[in-house]
């Protein structure tokens, strides 16, 4: 699903009025036509009301008297309560504001925090409210009435229809800005913005729906695909072939470089889920000590042993690592390795040296974060890095706070200037592609938030480059395919309780789904 930010949809709307001529009070009707119409499909057991639609003076509340007179015309019992006085809505929405009262449409206007506690004690009742108060042109915190509606909404018990975006949440950011509309639906209109997609705003659109108000196609393909809702559609035209006649050669040799005392596990998560992500070889690389160990809990990968100091691999082992990615299509580095000094400076040297594709997490991102210069020294080799948001701050140098707030921007800023595809993960994890491309994944829950998924995800999308799948593609497929294994899960055990060996197991029946999905059935 192609999303646009604030500033982009109204240079849709911009150029759809000025240059190709079709008037601002014609795409407003289109919308709150829309609008209207799903209402009356979605709350059609609340039928005929009452509805109470709460609006502003600007484009939004403009759309919110259009909705209130479509839904007078078929039979429901409607109020509109504008937070402005009469004289101060022009424009556009001026337009459909006397079309409303012209078709008999019961008005309040409430310009100040009195005038609107007797307008809503009026309504007491109301099963269904319609929130037409701000779109997507807020610039600061909400106060005043506008703040008292909102509250009133949430308070209110009813169910509430958001109109373009619940108001006071950034439609850009998806971040609140003081408080926000909880709705049980939102219908916004053209395209889905970032707000909708990413957390917190996309846990209080509800369902969504986009409503097609007539912005023509070359000025809709001017949106381009730099934002991406990545679902299942999207994801299912990534998964790389599976020729019959292939072997483990044809399905690509993925190299891990994983594991310490202690930290076993997250290497075995990455080399299995490598395999799971169909790589036909999978070579585990980790430290002497620890690798006895891991021959008796890996029984399809094979394992390689790395000189060590104190249970952690060493300097030393570069050497050795030189010769086992010889012949390898990509290499995974970081799970479980720790932070000792050694192991750090052998990161950045094998971050600068080798010449495969790279996915790099946990430990491996650590040893970056001081410092992330080696990875623009790849000149040109594809590297994927996986942080969650403290590691994310440590390489930025702020703190999550700042990542949290900015999660698509912090990404594509490092992406960009690194030239790698920077993974953030969390609920909703972000994919920003060096180019400033970003994808916003779909899939996922609260299940994932255990030790050890992180490892599978490594292995994941180090077993997809492995096939040989460009590093933006493996990126976004994985992630998805990580999220869908936890859904599948979810829908049969919940999403407490949900363990890394679980999604293991999992994912071959994801990508199968993908497979159905995307109707590629006879690669399987």
């Amino acid at each position: 699903m192609r999303l646009v930010t604030a500033d982009q949809m109204r240079e849709l709307d911009r150029r759809t009025i000025e240059e190709v001529g079709i008037p601002g009070v014609v795409l407003m009707e289109n919308a709150g036509r829309g609008a209207a119409e799903h209402l009356c499909r979605r709350f059609a057991s609340l039928k005929p009301g009452p509805v109470l639609v709460l609006a502003g003076k600007g484009n939004n509340g403009g759309d919110g008297y259009v909705i209130a007179r479509h839904l007078l015309d078929r039979g429901w019992q409607v109020r509109t309560v504008v937070l402005a006085s009469a004289e101060s809505v022009g424009a556009d929405a001026g337009v459909n504001l006397r079309a409303l009262r012209n078709s008999g449409g019961d008005i309040d206007f409430a310009e100040d925090e009195g005038a609107l506690r007797a307008a809503l004690d009026k309504g007491r009742g109301d099963t269904l409210v319609v929130d037409a108060l701000l779109g997507t042109g807020l610039t600061s915190e909400v106060r005043g009435a506008y703040a008292l509606a909102i509250d009133w909404i949430n308070d209110s018990g009813a169910q509430v229809l958001a109109v373009d975006i619940p108001s006071w949440l950034d439609g850009s950011t998806g971040c609140i800005l003081g408080r926000a509309v909880r709705a049980d639906s939102t219908v916004t209109f053209a395209f889905a913005k970032v707000g909708h997609a990413v957390f917190p705003g996309a846990g209080l659109c509800g369902e969504l729906l986009t409503v097609d108000i007539g912005i023509p196609a070359t000025v809709a393909d001017g949106a381009g695909d730099a934002l991406l809702l990545v679902e299942s559609a999207e994801a299912a035209a990534l998964l790389p072939p599976r020729p019959f006649s292939g072997h483990k050669g044809t399905f690509g040799h993925l190299l891990v470089v994983a594991g310490s005392t202690g930290k076993s596990g997250a290497a075995a998560l990455t080399a299995e889920g490598g395999l799971r992500a169909g790589a036909g070889l999978v070579t585990l690389a980790c430290p002497a000590g620890v690798h006895g160990v891991l021959e008796t809990k890996l029984t399809e990968a094979m394992t390689a042993p790395l000189p060590e100091v104190d249970g952690a691999v060493s300097l030393q082992a570069l050497q050795a690592l030189r010769f086992h990615w010889a012949g390898k299509e990509a290499v995974a580095l970081g799970p479980g390795l720790g932070q000792t000094e050694e192991v750090r400076d052998l990161v950045r040297r094998l971050v600068r040296e080798c010449p495969l594709p790279l996915v790099v997490d946990a430990d491996g991102i650590n040893a970056l974060a001081p410092d992330p210069s080696p990875l623009g020294e790849r000149s040109g080799r594809p590297a994927v890095l996986t942080p969650h948001p403290g590691e994310m701050a440590r390489l930025t140098g702020g703190t999550v706070a700042e990542v949290e707030a900015d999660r698509l921007g912090v990404s594509r800023d490092f992406a960009r200037q690194y030239g790698v595809v920077l993974v953030l993960k969390g609920a909703r994890t972000v994919v920003a592609f060096p180019d400033g491309r970003v994808r916003i994944n779909g899939s996922g829950n609260p299940g994932l938030a255990s030790g050890g998924m992180g490892d599978v995800l490594t292995g994941v999308i180090g077993g997809l480059l492995a096939q040989g799948m460009k590093v933006e593609e493996a990126a976004t497929l994985g992630v998805f395919l990580h999220g869908l294994a936890a859904d599948r899960i979810l829908s049969r055990m919940g999403d407490a309780g949900m363990l890394a060996g679980d999604l293991l197991a999992e994912i071959p029946a994801a990508r199968k789904q993908l497979l159905i999905h995307g109707g590629k059935h006879a690669q399987s």
